[in-house]
């Protein structure tokens, strides 16, 4: 760093990295204070991550934070230090804009448990954080899904409302207020706020009180009552969300920045969909989200002092716009661009080093697959997507007559494109037993099969309460793990396997596909059986009714020629002949049909996604499925009340006539999409009248009230998770008794119980006290809501 320029040194073992702009001078912040921000000052927040030298595509963050009471010169001056940080990183960070109070996910990730505003300033002699400070009395705000803040409002019990969270911080104790209607997510980060405040502020010396029920709760009440008096009224309904709407996100706008004498000119130049190859590196660009956020693109080539005033050309631009003063602005470098900037783009292609050296996971493939690494680098398993060495037990079905037949294992990895098949892999982790459930689809297979493939995975999960990891894999993009258990003998044959557990009769000529190095990414596919089906790359079995021909193309390495050796066998019992590309006899031709072009230039090395993996948090506000991004995540973020999306930037590239002939697979992912969109609720009240969703199964007979006949009927349009049993369930006369069914095992239930839903076989009057509400209101809840509350209470 260069003294000169009053920056401080970056300490090399640290990720995170905050500094208060005090007295002109960037002053770091001990590490125990950080997400304490006091609101009359300014801070520089840097992010950057351990993997970036090793991880091409990572790039580090560079937060420019202004408090509300913040004056115009320690702006200046935090803006100042930003520039001069900048050019000591090489200028390949990301700047990020942050107003107190709409900072962006990117930026509160950093700060677990939460974000902690402080009136007032920072004086010299005053450390971020006393401990042991127990003459204080205060109210905090805390609000936040994922990511919570807390500020200090008036204390009064006009600051509360039903939908937050307060806490009354009387040093020695404070007592956590939960609303009415937070939910249990937020009841939980928020204690962990308060935890971390008692750890930082009061040496974990403070008492914690929580009030879920104020009746509940009388001696926290009367404690808070004596603090802010009595509650004349009720408590105002929820504030208002400002958080902005998801279709406005959706509005992108690029806009042209060139200058013209002494003035900028802000030009439209295109809307969605947008494309790469608009961003000129002589330029810069204005990058407009709906007005929730603004990025400000500078092209390599653009000038310095163009880069200078970025962040003001971006305010002036906020102004015009007549957008808020605190909307989030980010300022990408040309090759530095954040994760957030480019998928707003139709595609991205990251720019090749200029030495032409791969790095991160390309070495990773390129090299042989060491499996004893896989315990002691968990960061290698997660790249590679290994659970383990794959040495565990493989047990496989094969779905047909709409119920899974075990499958010989000589024959585990013998597949047809017309089935599918059940692969569970048992595996031991620290001590305990593992399960992943493999559903592997053919492309070939039915709509019917693909259900009943759905409903015996679920019958499967059941056997084993739950404890099923469940991996969808589609014909030719099968993980690496699915094709190290199978250890190299996937061989994908065309066709439907027969009741006799062997295929159709096969035709006289039949051409495979190999592909891998090693048993842990080696797979055979059949394909047509014709030379433009070749490739110099690779290896070829051609089977005909006398010979089994071993194609070795030029470019195929040692490693292919040995896998491809130990895959005949499988395949045919015939004669096996090995032929060199270019010194094929007659007959490899003539069965194929004669000779025609194929691919034979070398191969280039796999185009390595530089993307970095990104975690969303799922939820429904509104009537709306939203994600939210965790940045700078971890394990610590996979909340048991969350469900998280995890997006790792893998897909399979195929052709137009790939996707149509049977990648797409139309009828059965429309049909699967279909029910998982009418069994995903978004809604929380009842439908009034309209068709509202769809339940595994339709309740009928108990909505007269009489309960004397209580019968499921998969016919109600919904997907019925028992639609292939063997046999269909009996009907059930009557109700049937809590003690029947709470907390019994499958094979204690009374006949024709169907495990899976014994929460239905209860009396109105039952349900209602044991749920806590009715039949109606549990099934227009989402499933996973249901799934939890049935086995909190005894009915998973």
């Amino acid at each position: 760093m260069d003294i000169n320029k009053g920056l401080p040194a970056i300490a090399s073992h640290r990720d995170l990295h905050v500094w208060i702009i005090e007295n002109q001078r960037m002053v770091p912040v001990p590490e125990r204070a950080y997400g304490n921000f006091f609101e009359e000052h300014c801070y520089i927040v840097l992010h950057v991550p351990r993997s970036l030298k090793a991880t091409q595509g990572a790039s580090s963050d560079l937060h420019y934070w202004v408090g509300k009471e913040a004056g115009a010169e320690a702006q200046g001056s935090a803006g100042a230090f930003v520039q001069h940080l900048l050019e000591a990183l090489g200028g390949a960070a990301v700047q990020h804009r942050e107003a107190q109070g709409h900072e962006s996910d990117c930026f509160r990730s950093y700060f677990r448990p939460g974000v902690l505003y402080r009136k007032g300033g920072l004086a010299s002699a005053l450390k971020h954080v006393e401990t042991n400070m127990y003459n204080i009395q205060r109210l905090l705000h805390i609000q936040g899904r994922k990511h919570v803040s807390a500020t200090e409002v008036e204390l009064s019990w006009n600051s509360f409302n039903k939908s937050d969270i307060f806490l009354l911080d009387l040093g020695k104790m404070m007592i956590q207020w939960n609303g009415p209607e937070t939910s249990i997510s937020e009841k939980a980060r928020g204690l962990a706020l308060t935890c971390s405040l008692q750890d930082r502020e009061r040496g974990g010396r403070a008492q914690i009180g929580v009030i879920d029920d104020e009746v509940k709760a009388t001696d926290l009440m009367r404690i808070m009552e004596a603090v802010l008096g009595c509650r004349v009224g009720n408590l105002p309904a929820s504030v208002p969300n400002k958080s902005i709407n998801q279709l406005q996100k959706a509005s992108v706008r690029l806009y042209h920045v060139c200058e013209k004498e002494e003035d900028s000119v802000i030009q439209e130049l295109a809307t969605c969909p947008l494309t790469q190859d608009l961003l000129r590196e002589e330029d810069y660009y204005i990058l407009d989200q709906g007005g929730s956020k603004i990025y400000v693109w500078q092209g390599r080539m653009s000038g310095l002092q163009e880069k200078k005033a970025a962040f003001s050309r971006a305010l002036a631009f906020i102004q015009a716009k007549g957008y808020p003063t605190y909307t989030n602005v980010e300022v990408v470098n040309d090759g530095a661009e954040s994760a957030a900037f480019k998928q707003l783009f139709q595609a991205w292609s990251t720019r090749k080093p200029e030495n032409g050296n791969l790095h991160g996971m390309s070495e990773l493939i390129r090299g042989r697959l060491d499996v004893g690494k896989l315990h002691s680098q968990p960061e290698l398993a997660a790249q590679l997507r290994m659970v383990d060495d794959a040495s565990g037990q493989v047990e496989v079905w094969c779905i047909q007559d709409l119920c899974r037949q075990p499958m010989d294992p000589k024959h585990h990895g013998q597949l047809y494109a017309g089935n599918c098949y059940l692969v569970l892999y048992t595996y031991q982790k620290m001590g305990r037993v593992q399960y992943i459930l493999y559903l592997w689809q053919g492309h070939q297979a039915t709509t019917s099969e693909i259900k009943a493939l759905n409903c015996n995975a679920e019958e499967l999960d059941l056997m084993y309460h739950g404890a099923l990891v469940r991996v969808h894999v589609t014909m030719g993009s099968e993980p690496p793990h699915f094709l190290a258990i199978l250890q190299g003998q996937l061989v994908v044959f065309q066709g439907r396997m027969g009741h006799n557990r062997k295929g159709l009769p096969a035709s006289a000529m039949r051409l495979f596909h190999v592909q891998g190095t090693d048993i842990y990414n080696t797979k055979t596919m059949e394909v047509p059986a014709r030379a433009s089906a070749l490739n110099s790359n690779d290896v070829f079995l051609l089977v005909t009714a006398s010979i089994c021909y071993l194609w070795f193309g030029k470019g195929c390495s040692g490693d292919q020629r040995e896998m491809a050796r130990t895959v005949v066998a499988a395949i045919s019992g015939e004669t096996k002949e090995t032929v060199l590309e270019g010194q094929e006899p007659p007959c490899f031709w003539e069965a194929l049909g004669g000779r025609a072009p194929y691919p034979s230039n070398k191969r280039l090395p796999e185009d390595v996604s530089s993307f970095q993996p990104r975690l969303f948090e799922c939820s429904s506000q509104m009537g709306q499925l939203v994600l939210t991004e965790v940045v700078f995540f971890s394990q610590e973020d996979l909340d048991k009340y969350d469900i998280m999306l995890l997006d790792t930037w893998q897909e399979n590239n195929q052709s137009y006539e790939e996707v149509v002939d049977g990648g797409l697979g139309a009828k059965p992912a429309i049909f699967e999409l279909t029910a998982e969109l009418n069994n995903f609720q978004l809604s929380r009240g009842p439908s009034h009248g309209r068709a509202g969703p769809l339940t595994p199964r339709t309740l009928k007979g108990s909505q007269d009230g009489s309960g004397n006949e209580l019968q499921l009927d998969s016919k109600g349009g919904g997907t019925s998770t028992s639609s292939y049993h063997s046999s269909p369930k009996p009907t059930i006369k009557g109700s049937l008794s809590r003690e029947q069914l709470m907390h019994q095992a499958a094979e204690d239930l009374p006949e024709g119980v169907d495990p899976a839903h014994k929460e239905f076989y209860l009396s109105d009057s039952d349900f209602q006290d044991i749920f806590g509400k009715s039949k109606e209101e549990f099934y227009s809840m989402a499933k996973w809501r249901q799934q939890q509350e049935k086995k909190q209470l005894g009915f998973f």
